[in-house]
């Protein structure tokens, strides 16, 4: 297995999703890994560092200053033990204090001391996650390369629901054992330019009004973030968008279906990847008012005409990128998936179902992922996680059709 042998350290942090931190333990001993604990004292209010030496067959990790490590430095002993760096839970003050680079307890010591990978494993109140420092330090950490899993929707401590639940122990190690074996695969994306779009189109109706959809562009920017770390030099063609650009990502905004076609085309063909994940509008008004139209009681009639189709030109070109789609499906998911495949002659193609709470305006999605001559489903789990598995996915395609 990929973490058999792998030293990891497992960080918990105060909330009481702690309890799940002992099942997390075990299930990456039985995975072959060898683990050691640090607790932080926030953990400790609600677990014990017996419970994890039971589990982890090892001493637990609590002071920052440590009289039996050597030179009573524990925290610099156990970054360069580290292959790796798991904390789970991570509540909203750790990542705050990761984000600014705080070291007041053996964690966070450790985490600024360490060049091993750092897993986030977020859990936390749902408003709390929501919030724009949280956000703000989310973004932070990912532009520093620190990966994120979780968190999911569900029932949280406090009787409330809604996203911020730790993702379950088994999920996590199991993400954490894919992303080990599947290594190699990202390689093949390394110096190479990928194209991206991402988010909505908005065609106008008049200078205030628009035809548009529910996309947020979470995807789109997910899968740019997903590339750029996996070494790619990346193109992000955006529609509007509240989103913030990911670190080493170009950006190109746009507004229209039209503008998106015309800046995808200019540079499609030095592309070699392209990733179709904006929504774009497939009709536009054709003929949009110059001025506001004025509120009358008699019916209004827009006449729309189609607009020009992004994926199927770039997967014409001659000698062009390796073209990847996405279909957003409200039934037969995989059956459109596989003629939009077919009939667009793409390399893969990705599809969701959407609808009510399902793709649209959600931090979490399942991705139904069909080639020629194969299939794979990522998910259900965060957007986050569901990029770096499909950019992981499109590597070892692109190493296939070599």
């Amino acid at each position: 297995m990929s973490l058999f042998a792998k030293r990891i350290v497992v960080g918990v942090s105060g909330g009481i999703a702690a309890y799940k931190a002992p099942d997390l333990v075990r299930r990456l001993r039985d995975a072959g890994a060898e683990v050691r604990v640090v607790l932080t004292p926030g953990a400790q209010a609600f677990v014990t560092p017996l419970t994890f030496q039971a589990v982890s067959h090892q001493p637990v990790h609590t002071d920052l200053l440590d009289p039996e490590a050597e030179a009573g430095m524990g925290h610099l002993e156990l970054a360069r033990w580290a292959d790796q760096v798991v904390i789970a839970p991570a509540s909203a003050d750790l990542l705050a204090k990761l984000a600014n680079g705080h070291a007041d307890n053996l964690l966070t010591t450790l985490c600024l001391a360490t060049e091993a990978p750092l897993t986030l494993c977020p859990a936390m109140n749902h408003i709390m996650w929501q919030a724009p420092a949280t956000e703000a330090n989310i973004h932070t950490l990912q532009s520093r390369g620190v990966r994120l899993l979780g968190p999911i929707e569900g029932p949280l401590a406090e009787g409330e629901s809604g996203p911020g639940r730790l993702m379950e122990p088994l999920d996590i190690a199991a993400a954490l054992n894919n992303a080990s074996a599947s290594m190699p695969s990202m390689a093949a994306l390394r110096d190479k330019h990928v194209l991206i779009t991402a988010g909505p189109t908005r065609e106008p109706i008049d200078p205030v009004r628009f035809l548009a959809n529910r996309s947020s562009g979470r995807m789109g920017f997910a899968i740019a973030d997903a590339a750029a770390h996996a070494g790619a030099a990346v193109t992000l063609v955006a529609g509007p968008s509240q989103l913030t650009t990911p670190r080493g990502v170009t950006r190109v905004d746009v507004e229209t279906a039209e503008q998106m076609h015309r800046e995808v085309l200019a540079r499609a063909a030095q592309a070699d990847l392209f990733v179709a994940a904006a929504a774009v509008a497939d009709y536009r008004v054709a003929a949009p008012a110059d001025q506001k139209v004025k509120k009358t009681e008699a019916p209004q009639h827009l006449e729309l005409v189609p607009n020009p189709d992004i994926l199927r030109a770039v997967a014409a070109l001659p000698a062009g990128p390796f073209t990847v789609g996405f279909a957003a499906e409200t039934q037969s998911v995989v059956d459109n998936a596989q003629r939009k495949l077919t009939d667009k002659g793409l390399d893969l193609i990705a599809a969701n179902e959407v609808g009510a709470n399902q793709g649209f305006d959600v931090t979490d999605n399942t991705l139904h992922i069909l080639w020629p001559g194969g299939q794979a489903t990522l998910g259900p789990a965060p957007k986050t996680q569901i990029a770096s598995e499909l950019i992981e996915l499109i590597g070892a395609r692109l190493d296939a059709t070599r």
